[in-house]
């Protein structure tokens, strides 16, 4: 099966590359609100719950987020009935890593033998054999959720964004190259974002140890450059090529030698 509806809102949003090499719609949907309250037990109205799931696939949604939590399993469940079989474009990402206790409660539980057992129910649930993207759920310490620090203001967001963009836009006018880093050719990267030897080396040891293509590699030195960009920053840096390569999560642990502090995951 295809997607071939001729009203595809969804599309307007653009396409992203998961990895890589697993295309995207960008407007995704995200089905933890499909279940009753607390995130628990079923929707109140299963039939429309169902004509949801169906009509955001009309609509050209090709990428739906779900975890064995909602529900519990109910997500899941209900996303395998409206769907299944997938069209062909329709890519189903999971969590584990929460147990549920009641409306509302989560216990974060970390251990690989969980994991993998919950992966191959989820595998069962959706009538998948396999799994295109499962994430491992972070545990968020309560504090840090309640905390009231002071955020930057909208004001100030798009001042960062609109200086990141002209940053761009002169560098790629002194060379007579694209007007955003995304549009960087391959041939211009060493000349318009040149990396010092140990920022290099930390991208190298990425690539030797996990496997990565030439195009993910020159993917991730332009996401480095715009997260300079939006810091301001002259220069790229490991933190940005780090946090560039968080996307990619197993290569930035390979690359550092240990997990990056923001990717520390909950372990029962």
């Amino acid at each position: 099966m295809t997607n071939t509806s001729t009203e595809n809102v969804a599309a307007r949003s653009g396409r992203y590359e998961i990895g890589g090499d697993l295309p995207v719609v960008r407007l995704g949907y995200g089905t933890m609100q499909l279940t009753g309250e607390g995130v628990w037990g079923p929707p109140k109205d299963h039939d429309e719950a169902i004509r949801v799931l169906r009509r955001s696939v009309e609509l050209g949604v090709t990428f739906f987020d779900t975890a064995d939590s909602y529900g519990p399993t109910i997500a899941e469940e209900l996303l395998a009935e409206a769907l299944h079989p997938y069209a062909d474009d329709v890519v189903i990402a999971t969590k584990a890593g929460l147990t549920r206790t009641g409306p509302g409660e989560w216990v974060p539980v970390g251990r690989p033998a969980y994991l993998r057992q919950q992966a191959e129910l989820s595998l069962r649930r959706l009538g998948l054999d396999r799994i295109d993207l499962f994430v491992e759920l972070q545990a968020v310490e309560l504090a840090s959720l309640a905390a009231r620090g002071e955020a930057e203001s909208s004001a100030t967001v798009r001042g960062r964004v609109l200086a990141a963009r002209r940053q761009q836009e002169e560098r790629g006018a002194a060379v007579g190259a694209g007007v955003c880093n995304a549009e960087i050719e391959v041939d211009q990267l060493e000349r318009m974002v040149p990396l010092a030897p140990a920022v290099l080396g930390y991208l190298a040891r990425a690539a030797a140890a996990c496997g990565i293509s030439a195009r993910a590699w020159f993917r991730v030195i332009r996401v480095s450059r715009t997260i300079a960009d939006l810091e301001g920053s002259d220069a790229v840096s490991e933190r940005h090529v780090a946090e560039a390569l968080s996307f990619r999560r197993a290569l930035a642990e390979t690359a550092s030698g240990r997990p990056l502090a923001s990717q520390v995951m909950a372990r029962g």
